[in-house]
């Protein structure tokens, strides 16, 4: 597939660039598959598209504020997105300032917080040294801040600073794993009294964990989407959460996927020593963790997947070709131009878009 056929026109005022006043608040666009159908309710409407039993599986990871501000000896600028610790306990970053090289010394605040450039690596990442007194997680909570996406802090005046509301919304309500630098965005629609309706419709709820990296933000550039290097992300599966999904696919009910990312993990799984077919004892007793770089494109198999709620991503990313891939594997042909007829529509009736923006839900027509 050409990465180019990814591409599609969004008009600007549809990026959302702030929460709506509640989680509630956003709109969903219901995709009735293989057709294509939609139709149009608010986010509480989920509730009626959702039937009892269905497992709706969540992501409980924890957005860190990992987006560090700091100053070179030289008074330079530096700014630091922070990505995953390394088994060595240094960090690993994606940094911006000008001439960067191994050694230098960059402070977050006057005399404290001092980090070291150590090693520059592929994709621009950098190897970094904590030289002060605190743990990562401590040295976040002290200067970090929100990690926004770029598209988002890069529309925002003065100076694309994240806001007291970003600390709250930027994260989903039922978040406790921490080790994100970007938000499960299908999250942060729910809020408590949504997730008591749907408990009350016999809608049951399970949780793993992939903490969501940066990479999930860029966009694909290789001509040929086949030939983009996909990046790494780190999940936990609990015992009981994998018990959960042999129980849901035993008695019939349908598994929702509740973000790219959920859906990252479930066919991780299905394509590994839990499939639907193939449950090994030892690892529905232990649970699953590791590194995931699954890259779900048109033609892609879905074993655990039967249902899936996100919001409306970027032109030409990974996460298109995602949710391209879900249509074309409910039945859909080709899934991309169903997507492209989706996304039209979505953007006629003035839907907002990306990670602060609307919802949308893809399932097979007749099972909801």
């Amino acid at each position: 597939m050409r990465t180019e056929d990814l591409d599609f026109p969004l008009p600007e005022e549809l990026i959302a660039l702030h929460p709506p006043a509640r989680r509630r608040d956003s709109r969903l666009l219901e995709v009735r598959l293989p057709a294509g159908e939609v139709r149009h309710h608010g986010f509480p409407g989920l509730k009626d598209l959702l039937r009892d039993g269905d497992l709706l599986v969540l992501n409980d990871t924890k957005v860190i504020p990992a987006r560090l501000l700091g100053r070179k000896s030289s008074g330079g600028k530096v700014e630091i997105l922070w990505l995953e610790e390394t088994a060595a306990g240094q960090g690993l970053a994606l940094i911006q300032g000008g001439r960067l090289r191994p050694g230098i010394e960059v402070e977050l605040a006057p005399g404290e917080g001092c980090l070291r450039l150590k090693e520059k690596g592929s994709q621009g990442r950098w190897l970094l040294e904590n030289e002060s007194d605190l743990s990562w997680l401590q040295l976040f909570a002290k200067f970090g801040h929100t990690p926004l996406p770029p598209y988002i802090r890069g529309r925002r005046p003065p100076g694309g600073q994240d806001l007291p509301e970003d600390q709250e919304r930027y994260q989903s309500v039922w978040a406790q794993a921490a080790g994100a630098v970007a938000a499960p965005t299908a999250s942060l629609h729910f809020d408590s009294a949504m997730l008591q309706a749907l408990e009350q419709a016999g809608v049951e709820r399970a949780m793993l964990t992939l903490h969501v990296g940066a990479g999930t933000f860029l966009p694909v550039q290789s001509e040929r989407l086949e030939d983009h290097p996909m990046h790494e992300e780190v999940f936990e599966v609990s015992s009981s959460c994998l018990r959960q999904l042999a129980a849901a696919r035993r008695r019939g009910s349908r598994i929702v996927a509740v973000g790219t990312t959920v859906c990252r993990v479930l066919e991780h799984l299905g394509r590994g020593p839990f499939s639907p077919d193939r449950q090994e004892p030892a690892v529905l007793a232990s649970g699953l963790q590791g590194r995931t770089d699954l890259f779900l494109t048109p033609g892609s198999p879905f074993r655990w997947t039967d249902a899936l709620l996100t919001n409306f991503h970027t032109p030409k990313s990974t996460l298109l070709a995602l949710v391209a891939a879900f249509a074309e594997h409910s039945g859909a042909e080709p899934g991309l131009s169903l997507v492209k007829k989706v996304y039209a529509e979505a953007v006629r009736q003035r839907y907002r878009f990306y990670s602060y923006g609307d919802a949308s839900f893809w399932h097979l027509a007749g099972r909801s």
